[in-house]
């Protein structure tokens, strides 16, 4: 029962003859932020009646003469300046709860009609290891996907790999010539991730070194450009602020990009074996462009390695997705659309939206000051064209109607010139989503980092979690212990609560933020017993699941069982379940798992303010109790659903 639906539909029908357009107020009904005012307020009547040239509280009037409503709310309310207050007949909210409490779905319907989806998310490069900038799209898309499905979409997870693109020319060239055999064995994907990562620093070197001189010409010119524009400028021009802020940008932006081009020539030059391969491999970059272009030309020494490396680095990746519990209906990496690409280019051509421009294919396009360049000079393919041919793909083999890409923030650009390109290109009406995503800080607020300077490791961070979780769950068990418990945790129950509170803590961190917020990682606050963590959510739980194991009743025989709504207590906790459907649909609005997080707090603090005012198991009324024992059950019922929804596990015992 989606009681927001439910509502919007009555008073599209009492606005019919009375708004211009009904369906503009819709979205003005909402959940009442204060009990005070009902459970959920109609809010339109002020502009409505700015339109129509009436007094709000005459049009509100109007409006709630004409709304059947009776049979689910008590007489609605006109306030102030025209608020429309309802409020949910109680006897209404027990009905609903008990058919809620006897469906396994909890009363949220299945879509109709369901839409076509894919999903895009995590896509880490296959060769390196994941690290904690994978971890958002990753939660993020995994979510959504279960919520989708749950709703009864037609959904397809996609993990667009990397394993086609330059890193492996990097890691082709670093294994022909600094491969250490033993390491290699003892662990491929971390030798493999060695490579990479000395071939790009090689690179870097050179290109950094190359660039200083004019680094520090620009710099110098801006900073005397600056100086000179200071003297001249007269301060009472109200433009000259503008233009000093220009340049003191401008200048702080070269003045940043010098400092990173010395410490990349610092790092070599301070290590003496390094700056000796340095010097024995001056033309790196350009020779590790070469061993992709050998690789994607079908030469077959490349070819072999390729073939080589890619099951070991899939292996490694299925063991973090693993620990994630996170899985795919498909993998489907940038090397299998290889074969569409040139395809895709002629297409282009022959619609006249790709054009040569300096020997590249590219597509202009408004609003942007360069091209997208969907085949370079050398002949060589780019992520545009594998994200064109992905698109085509998806809509020919999976009839898509919409296509999300859970992807950082930072490449807004490249989505915004892949949309516009698909939408000329005349493909099938697709809606492309960018679901983007901000940034992982660490407590200084910056990008989180390890000491060196490097990005943090997925697989550490999450080590890292659950070893701070079992210090948790440990202190948690001496409480007890001196409490005099006997119903305490052996070592393996502690470790294996330990795994799911602490990825269960960063999943929930990373979810409950604003998807395009950034976000501090902190794992004592992350883990906290108290506070919108899933910690206090796995808690809650496993409450429910206490309480009635002390009250000896099972779930299931709690089936048929009429729910009472009496005290105010069980009337807003009965409320908070209801709203699980309007609250699942408010996520897909605008692919935001935070509204179901924040959902879940709110009914966890419901059942907590609850449990406190009500008797449940020691309340002498039969009929009480067992609707109590009843609210009891279906709340963790729903806690669960929301928490594996958001891919967290639930634990019957804390």
């Amino acid at each position: 029962m989606n009681i927001l639906a439910l509502l919007q539909s009555r008073f599209a029908a009492a606005l019919e003859g009375i708004a211009p357009d009904p369906a503009a107020c819709l979205p003005m009904i909402r959940s009442a932020q204060d009990p005070k005012f009902g459970d959920y307020q109609a809010n339109f009547a002020m502009s409505l009646g700015k339109q129509l040239g009436k007094s709000p509280r005459d049009v509100a009037q109007s409006v709630v003469d004409r709304l059947k409503i009776d049979d689910l709310c008590d007489a609605p309310e006109v306030a102030g300046p025209g608020f429309i207050n309802l409020r949910l007949r109680n006897d209404w909210l027990a009905g609903e709860v008990s058919r809620a409490a006897d469906d396994a779905r909890v009363g949220v319907e299945s879509a109709s009609p369901p839409r076509k989806v894919v999903i895009d998310y995590s896509g880490p490069n296959v060769a390196k290891p994941m690290h904690v900038g994978h971890l958002r799209s990753s939660v993020i898309g995994a979510a959504l996907y279960h919520i989708l499905k749950f709703l009864g979409h037609d959904v397809r997870s996609d993990n667009h790999i990397g394993d086609w693109g330059t890193q492996f020319g990097m890691i082709i060239y670093g294994f022909k010539h600094f491969l250490d055999p033993a390491a290699y064995e003892r662990d491929p994907v971390a030798e493999l991730a060695r490579l990479y990562r000395l071939v790009n620093q090689l690179g870097d070197f050179h290109e950094a070194k190359g660039a200083l001189a004019n680094l520090a010409r620009q710099a110098e010119q801006q900073a005397a450009d600056l100086k000179t524009q200071e003297a001249k400028l007269d301060p009472k021009d109200k433009n000259t602020g503008k233009t000093l802020k220009k340049l003191r940008e401008d200048l702080k932006g070269s003045q940043e990009e010098l400092a990173s081009t010395k410490r990349k020539v610092a790092a070599v030059e301070a290590d003496a074996d390094l700056l000796k391969v340095a010097s024995a491999h001056p033309q790196i970059a350009r020779l590790a462009r070469d061993e992709t272009a050998k690789l994607h030309a079908g030469d077959a020494e490349n070819n072999q390695l390729w073939q080589q490396f890619i099951p070991q680095c899939l292996t490694a990746l299925q063991g973090m997705y693993d620990r994630l519990g996170i899985s795919f209906d498909m993998t489907l990496g940038e090397s299998f659309y290889n074969p569409f690409l040139a395809e895709t280019v002629a297409s282009l051509r022959q619609k006249g939206l790709a054009v040569e421009s300096d020997g590249a294919q590219v597509v202009f396009l408004e609003g942007h000051r360069a091209p997208f360049i969907v085949q370079k000079a050398d002949g060589a393919y780019t992520y545009a064209t594998t994200d064109l041919a992905t698109v085509k793909y998806r809509l020919d083999q999976f009839g898509a109607e919409e296509i999300l890409y859970v992807v950082d923030t930072r490449q807004g650009e490249h989505f915004e010139m892949l949309f516009k390109t698909c939408g000329r290109w005349g493909l099938a009406p697709v809606r492309l989503k960018h679901v983007n995503f901000g940034t992982v800080l660490g407590k200084d607020g910056r990008p989180y980092k390890t000491r060196s300077g490097d990005t943090v490791g997925l697989e550490s961070l999450l080590d890292e979690a659950v070893e701070e979780a079992l210090r948790v769950v440990e202190a948690n068990e001496a409480f007890k212990k001196e409490k005099g418990a006997d119903d305490l945790l052996d070592d393996a129950e502690m470790r294996r609560i330990a795994g799911i509170v602490g990825i269960g803590g960063v999943k929930y961190a990373d979810l409950r933020i604003s998807r395009d917020s950034d976000y501090t990682f902190d794992l004592k606050t992350m883990l906290a017993k108290e506070g919108d963590t899933a910690t206090y959510m796995q808690y809650a739980f496993a409450r429910t699941r206490g309480i009635l194991r002390k009250a000896g009743v099972a779930s299931d025989s709690l089936q048929g069982t009429p729910v009472v709504v009496g005290h105010p207590a069980e009337r807003a906790l009965a409320v908070a379940i209801l709203r699980l459907s309007e609250t699942l649909e408010g996520v897909v609005q605008d692919y935001r798992p935070n509204v179901l997080t924040s959902y879940l707090f709110g009914l966890a603090s419901a059942f907590s303010s609850f449990y406190d005012a009500c008797e449940v198991a020691k309340e002498p009324d039969p009929a009480i109790r067992a609707s109590r024992l009843r609210l009891t059950d279906l709340t963790g019922r729903v806690i669960r659903i929301g928490l594996e929804l958001l891919g967290i596990q639930t634990i019957d015992r804390m």
